[in-house]
C-alpha cells in the first residue's frame, strides 16, 4: 500500500472512525463501515502493516497536566561546521530528541531552519528552556518565539 490511491472508500472511513474514536471495537468499526468485524480486522491489520496506521495513543490535554503555555519557536542554525565534525543540523536534531519540552520539530524552507512546538508550565519554565537548553546549543544562531493565546482548532486527525 504505497500510494494514496490504494486506499478505497472503506479504508478511508475506517481511518476516519479510528481517528475520532481510537478505542472503537472491531464490531463498532464494522457497523460504521458496513462490513463484518472479521473483514474490518483484516483491513485494519493491512493498514497497520503498510504503515498507514502508525500507532495508537492516548491524547493528553497539556493544560490538565500543568503545561499551560504553548510556544512556537523559529530556530536558525549556524551554517558552518568544522571538517570532520557532525553538521549543525545533525547536532541540533539529536538535541531536540532529548528536550522533553519540544513536542514537535519541523525543518522549514525560508529564513528560519526549524519550527519547534514547545509545551511548558509557565513563562519561568519557558525562560529556563530557552536560556539553559536552546540558546546554549552550539548549533543555534537565533530564535524567535510566538505564544499561543487561544487555540481555535486542534486536531491530530489527518483529512483522509
Amino acid at each position: 500500500m504505497e500510494t494514496e490511491s490504494q486506499l478505497d472508500a472503506v479504508d478511508r472511513r475506517i481511518l476516519q472512525v479510528l481517528q475520532a474514536h481510537g478505542r472503537s471495537t472491531f464490531d463498532e468499526l464494522a457497523s460504521a463501515v458496513g462490513l463484518s468485524a472479521s473483514a474490518v480486522l483484516r483491513r485494519v491489520k493491512r493498514l497497520e502493516e503498510a504503515g498507514v496506521i502508525a500507532g495508537y495513543v492516548a491524547l493528553v490535554s497539556p493544560e490538565r497536566v500543568g503545561l499551560g503555555l504553548t510556544a512556537y519557536i523559529n530556530v536558525r542554525l549556524v551554517k558552518h561546521a568544522d571538517v570532520g565534525k557532525r553538521s549543525p543540523m545533525d547536532d541540533f536534531t539529536a538535541a531536540v530528541q532529548a528536550w522533553p519540552e519540544v513536542v514537535e520539530c519541523a525543518a522549514l524552507t525560508g529564513e528560519m531552519d526549524y519550527l519547534l512546538r514547545v509545551l511548558v508550565r509557565d513563562m519561568a519554565h519557558y525562560s529556563r528552556f530557552i536560556m539553559d537548553s536552546l540558546l546554549k546549543h552550539p548549533s543555534v544562531q537565533d530564535c524567535k518565539s510566538s505564544f499561543v493565546l487561544h487555540r481555535w482548532k486542534s486536531t491530530t486527525a489527518v483529512p483522509v
